[in-house]
């Protein structure tokens, strides 16, 4: 059985689906890496524009497999290289749109916050519980969460290991829009279609100057989004979404 499937629902848009439903798609290690390994292989696609990652109606990721981790010692999870492989999702350089329903805990709220979207389902589960069993988020949690919502939000979250809803989770700023669940798949898809619709360049660009200048001071991120603007100047998608807006016509770009 796969652990990670992909299919290909609309041009441009690619669907990664986690595939380990008994165990909640509980994020082991041969999980992780066939996740990596197809963010690997979408990453240099030059027909994907956009991917969607999603689990199943009951779970997006129910965090990190605890029967796995409960005799490691910090040897072996060094071994185990799981930064490199958070980072390898990190670097995509297509917009990533998370689908939530059921449970996002753990390492599975880490992955959503490793996209660029997230639409979750009312009765979603959002959820930094590690502190429950001896440890601390550590795939990102500790950072990404604080980014998102703020100190407080972060840290009640962290300290507590409560999860929150959808609607809670869009509240704080952990989501995008929250919608009904059997929805989720459906509007992420929506999404997805229209971003590949869009001249690819543009839209990585723009996703670049977001994440790299986030981390910057404000006069660097500026430089960093101007000098990306005066290339896209240069691309031929770039004269004709003007060329199409004045003869009020549909674009046709084509990524050059």
């Amino acid at each position: 059985m796969s652990l990670v499937l992909v299919e290909r629902p609309a041009n441009g848009v690619a669907l990664v689906r986690l595939n380990r439903p008994e165990a909640r798609n509980a994020l082991d290690m041969p999980t992780r890496r066939a996740l990596v390994a197809v963010f690997r292989e979408l990453s240099d696609d030059g027909d994907v524009r956009c991917i969607v990652v999603t689990g199943n109606e009951r779970a997006f990721a129910a965090g990190a497999d605890l029967k796995e981790m409960s005799t490691m010692r910090p040897r072996d999870w060094v071994a185990l290289g799981v930064r490199q492989l958070w980072k390898i999702i990190a670097d995509c350089p297509h917009p990533v749109i998370a689908a939530v329903n059921g449970y996002a805990l753990g390492g599975g709220c880490e992955l959503a916050m490793h996209a660029d979207i997230i639409v979750a389902g009312e009765n979603a589960k959002f959820g930094q519980p590690e502190v429950r069993v001896g440890i601390m988020a550590g795939g990102g949690g500790t950072q990404r969460l604080i980014r998102a919502v703020g100190k407080y939000k972060a840290m009640k979250l962290l300290l507590t290991g409560e999860p929150v809803d959808g609607r809670e989770a869009c509240d704080m700023g952990l989501a995008s829009e929250v919608v009904p669940d059997d929805r989720v798949v459906h509007r992420a898809l929506e999404l997805a279609t229209t971003i590949a619709a869009l001249p690819p360049v543009a839209v990585r660009f723009t996703k670049e100057a977001v994440l790299a200048g986030a981390d910057a001071a404000l006069e660097t991120g500026l430089i960093l989004e101007r000098r990306s603007l005066e290339f896209l100047f240069d691309t031929d998608d770039q004269t004709e979404g003007m060329r199409a807006f004045i003869e009020k016509r549909p674009p046709r770009f084509k990524g050059e």
